[in-house]
């Protein structure tokens, strides 16, 4: 699917970190009850520890740019209680792996609020942070976490892949009235891709087509499209066509387009760094099998992380989580 509201003045080459700080600083002239507040974000952080937040403390100042006490807890109450009492704020919890420090107010308070007052509270907080394996940062600071959050009702969760993708995304999670898990890829950070120019948001709860096929279908989270995408490249060559479709939010989850994929190629793969056990992997994949079961010519594959924890070792770290090469021997077990 298109990215919706894209402007017709062409495109730039941009970081996925240069696209999601370009967001932010729109969004902050947007409205000034945005705010930006976390570990080292400002003042301290330079920008915090992978640049998104750069430049932005001298634009809009340190009210507006807030480095925070070391505290997961604290950040996530904090942008809760202010989220309820008239502001916008984007919270970064530094990684993901320590967002267990923070389940209480997010799970318990920001999921809940709307419903327990009747929808009479609005609750416009967007938490921001970093997960995912492959830059040797072992077990505590590599987990992919977007399966605990997808579970809760009340909490929306993002997963971009683009750097057209994350900025659009996080347009969007900044200006719904309801708390946004929007999770960042360490490894994308760096990568680059076109962005379009001006204004756009991208709408939850669309998967993008990122390539059309006619024999499988792939669903990849995060850097999984991208081996998706290399994976499908190798297998042109073999004649074997791949679908490669990104949900981008897993909560809310666009299986329809998943469903109608399946229903033209009959064979589906879904990949992800994520543990394999619990992991959206599996939900896609019951999900699909209670409405397109008859559609499919072989089973559903899950291409995951080992159930183990995610090693320093960099030899290790490759065993333990995949890449193209799993995902192209997932695609031959289905042909």
């Amino acid at each position: 699917m298109a990215v919706a509201a894209a402007p017709k003045t062409g495109t730039r080459t941009l970081t996925y970190a240069e696209a999601l700080n370009e967001a932010l600083r729109e969004e902050m002239q947007r409205d000034p009850t945005v705010f930006v507040m976390g570990e080292d974000v400002a003042v301290w952080g330079g920008g915090g520890v992978f640049g998104v937040t750069k430049g932005l403390v001298e634009e809009f100042g340190p009210e507006r740019i807030r480095d925070t006490p070391i505290s997961e807890e604290i950040i996530a109450a904090a942008a809760i209680g202010a989220a309820a009492t008239g502001t916008r704020p984007v919270a970064e919890i530094m990684y993901v792996d320590f967002i267990g420090l923070a389940m209480e107010p997010i799970v318990n308070q920001a999921a809940k609020m709307r419903y327990m007052f009747g929808g009479k509270i609005s609750l416009p907080v967007v938490i921001r942070a970093q997960e995912g394996g492959g830059r040797g940062n072992a077990a505590q600071h590599s987990q992919s976490l977007e399966a605990w959050f997808a579970h809760i009702p009340g909490l929306k969760v993002v997963v971009p892949s683009t750097p057209a993708d994350a900025k659009g995304l996080l347009k969007t999670a900044i200006r719904d009235d309801n708390p946004v898990i929007f999770l960042e890829h360490k490894v994308l950070y760096f990568t680059k891709g076109e962005v379009p120019e001006g204004e756009y948001t991208i709408p939850f709860g669309q998967a993008d087509v990122k390539r059309e096929g006619t024999d499988v279908t792939v669903v990849g989270i995060h850097t999984q499209v991208l081996e998706a995408l290399k994976a499908a490249e190798e297998l042109e060559g073999e004649g074997i066509s791949v679908e490669v479709i990104d949900p981008r939010t897993v909560s809310p989850l666009d299986i329809d387009t998943i469903v109608d994929s399946v229903k033209k190629t009959g064979r589906l793969v879904v990949s992800h760094q994520a543990y394999e056990q619990a992991g959206i992997g599996a939900e896609i994949t019951a999900r699909v099998q209670e409405v397109a079961f008859d559609h499919l010519d072989a089973p559903i594959q899950r291409v995951a992380g080992k159930n183990v924890p995610i090693p320093y070792n960099q030899i290790l770290e490759r065993a333990a989580l995949p890449g193209k090469e799993e995902i192209v021997e997932a695609i031959r077990r289905v042909r």
